[in-house]
């Protein structure tokens, strides 16, 4: 192939004709090379099983999924359970007994099937409902949407198709007891953690609910819904204690006119009962007496003087007679007969004094009261800030606990109805859709794959080849051959005439090809 020339599709239509043995011969011979080797390789065989995951039967509106996991990641975990060797040995045992396993080492066999097992998700996918005249149609373009997983494929290879359908049947049926298992422990565990929190909680309710009790009965009176009616209280007790200290003042103001009164009268009473009174007549008469022992130191008996004042001593003396003979016989003292004498009015104004003293005990004993307990209210009163700061800490303390103790136990009976629903199996289920199936043929190797393979590489093995030779070959076949070659414009042409002469040098065979008119292309050696 001469360089420095443009090449056009008639020239590569001349190399592949050139070079059509060529190609041919190592693309056909490379898939029979391919389909032989595929049976050099240890056949290995592939089963599968289907699982499906069907949603829950309850709706989520009545009760929510105990398990909130990602199915994806749900499977993972699944998976990596059931490869565990805890799992896995009791699947061995059982397999070597019925003879599908041939003994080994169990590790090995437990590699085995942990490099062989393969878990593929099945995806839903939804093409977008289309109505008429708007968007594209299903199969006519547009966009599908993947929802979420409705089951996985589980494969397992082997070089045996019974191993392969027995273990791919055993881990599938592994996963499936650790998905039931699982969901029922998790809600179980949920239930009991709630029930333990649901206990806590009411303890803590019921401690916080004696200290609010305890705090209304040390406080009573003074809480903040008996700030008004302690004010309304501490009013009408104050104009309750006016009342009582104007009628105390009234009382007060009528017992000193009372007294004053009675002052007066008897003032008067006494000044005109001086007379008869015995204190008065008995120091008259001993004034008297004292006056005739004087007057009979120096007169005589008849001294008319003396004569008066024995005949005055004789009178005093005979009222007092009188006096005291009339007292023995009414059993009233002397003093009380005389206050038993008294005058209505000044008996009247001392039981109306008494009466005053009375009202005065009283209203001095009211408002002694009433000051105890305005004072006790004011108290009440000046403590309420700092009690209804402590009684709302309480209190929102309570309510809080109380709150949390209700959605304790709302979540609590929610769980006991997930569990309830998990035990019976109405949730989320993965259910065995298609059983192991016993292949019938290996999966690996793929002869028909390796066919291909054959072809597709000796196809490039041909046009490689092809390519090389076109490379290395020098010869001049047309016009822009020599044109490029030789670097001279071509001044005219020469048909050709005569059989062909072949000749060599140190190249090999090498023709010149000139074109004699449009369509016509004749040879020649050189």
């Amino acid at each position: 192939m001469i360089e420095n020339r443009v090449l056009n599709m008639d020239d590569y239509g001349a190399m592949l004709r050139r070079r059509l043995r060529v190609i041919l011969l190592p693309t056909l011979l490379a898939p029979i090379v391919g389909f032989l080797v595929s049976f050099a390789f240890t056949p290995k065989y592939t089963s599968q099983a289907g699982v499906l995951v069907e949603g829950q039967k309850v709706p989520q509106g009545y009760v929510a999924s105990v398990v909130t996991e990602d199915l994806s990641q749900r499977i993972g975990t699944l998976e990596q359970k059931a490869l565990g060797s805890d799992r896995l040995r009791p699947l061995i045992d059982k397999l070597n007994q019925q003879g599908i396993l041939h003994g080994g080492n169990t590790d090995d066999v437990i590699d085995q099937i942990r490099t062989g097992l393969a878990i593929e998700p099945v995806q839903m996918v939804i093409v977008p409902n289309v109505t008429s005249g708007k968007g594209p149609r299903p199969g006519f373009g547009g966009s599908s949407k993947t929802t979420e997983i409705p089951g996985f494929n589980l494969k397992f290879t082997a070089r045996n198709p019974r191993e392969a359908q027995a273990i791919c049947a055993g881990v599938t049926d592994i996963m499936l007891q650790e998905n039931l298992r699982d969901r029922e422990q998790v809600a179980q565990n949920t239930t009991d953690f709630l029930s333990r929190q649901v206990d806590d909680a009411k303890s803590n309710l019921n401690d916080l609910d004696a200290k609010l009790a305890a705090f209304k009965r040390q406080y009573i009176g003074q809480l903040p819904g008996d700030e008004d009616s302690n004010f309304k209280i501490l009013t009408g007790m104050n104009s309750q204690l006016d009342a009582t200290t104007q009628t105390l003042s009234r009382a007060q103001q009528d017992r000193t006119y009372s007294e004053s009164l009675l002052a007066q009268q008897l003032a008067a009473w006494k000044s005109s009962q001086s007379a008869s009174n015995p204190q008065s007549l008995q120091q008259q008469l001993a004034l008297a007496q004292a006056q005739l022992i004087s007057l009979q130191g120096r007169y005589t008996d008849d001294f008319p003087d003396v004569v008066k004042l024995k005949k005055q001593i004789a009178d005093l003396q005979k009222k007092l007679d009188e006096i005291n003979s009339a007292a023995p016989s009414t059993g009233v003292p002397p003093g009380a007969q005389a206050n038993a004498s008294e005058p209505p009015e000044i008996q009247q104004l001392r039981m109306q004094i008494h009466q005053y003293d009375q009202v005065i005990g009283q209203a001095t004993r009211e408002q002694s009261n009433l000051q105890a307990q305005i004072k006790v209210l004011q108290g009440r009163v000046a403590l309420s800030p700092a009690i209804e700061e402590q009684y709302k800490q309480l209190t929102r303390d309570y309510e809080t606990a109380q709150k949390f103790y209700g959605d304790l136990l709302a979540k609590k009976s929610q769980s006991a109805m997930q569990t309830a629903m998990e035990r019976e199996q109405q949730g989320e289920q993965m259910r065995l859709q298609i059983p192991a199936d016993l292949p019938d043929s290996p999966s690996f190797p793929n002869r028909l794959m390796f066919a291909a393979g054959g072809l597709g590489g000796g196809l490039a093995l041909g046009i490689g080849i092809g390519l090389l030779l076109e490379l290395r070959d020098k010869s001049l076949r047309n016009e822009g051959d020599v044109i490029a070659a030789l670097q001279l414009p071509v001044l005219s042409q020469v048909p050709w005439v005569g059989a062909e002469v072949e000749g060599q040098n140190g190249n090999g065979k090498r023709r010149l090809g000139f074109m004699s008119g449009p369509g016509n292309r004749d040879k020649a050696e050189v």
